[in-house]
């Protein structure tokens, strides 16, 4: 799923990870993300306005995402220590929202490595992958009636 576009986008947030270093806001990174996938011209929409319904009702309330790929590509970015599970929660709200199946979560706040978190939704799984440093893990969370169950292929 989008799996060229997902290359590409991170390929543009490593070029801007690798020529800016961490310590900058989110919003320095933000537009050099964006200005970085100009140069690839790569196609995406700044901070749309993600409305939220109950019950088929409109909500005041609304999410505003920091970039939506590709017309499918959730994308998150921070500038942060280390991401927490709260993030990857805000990338699945993004996600049930828009009733799309991929997001990203990008931190550029790590002094260590860029670190970020590919999710794949479907309607009975969900795919995390978690790319840090050279670090990788698959976490598969199925649902069984109601009840989850975790698994690690492998570590």
């Amino acid at each position: 799923m989008y799996k060229q576009q997902g290359y590409d986008l991170m390929g543009a947030a490593f070029e801007v990870y690798n020529e800016l270093g961490h310590g900058f806001l989110e919003e320095v990174y933000q537009e050099a993300l964006e200005y970085e996938l100009s140069l690839r011209n790569l196609i995406y929409e700044s901070q749309p306005q993600l409305n939220i319904s109950y019950k088929s009702k409109r909500l005041k309330k609304f999410y505003r995402l920091d970039l939506y790929m590709c017309g499918g590509i959730v994308v998150e970015l921070k500038a942060i220590k280390s991401l927490t599970s709260q993030h990857e929660a805000q990338v699945m709200n993004y996600l049930k929202v828009t009733r799309k199946a991929v997001g990203d979560l990008i931190n550029f706040g790590n002094d260590e490595y860029l670190e970020w978190k590919r999710f794949i939704l479907s309607q009975d799984e969900l795919i995390l992958v978690q790319i840090s440093g050279l670090l990788t893990i698959w976490r598969i969370i199925i649902n069984y009636g109601g009840r989850q169950s975790y698994v690690w292929p492998f570590v």
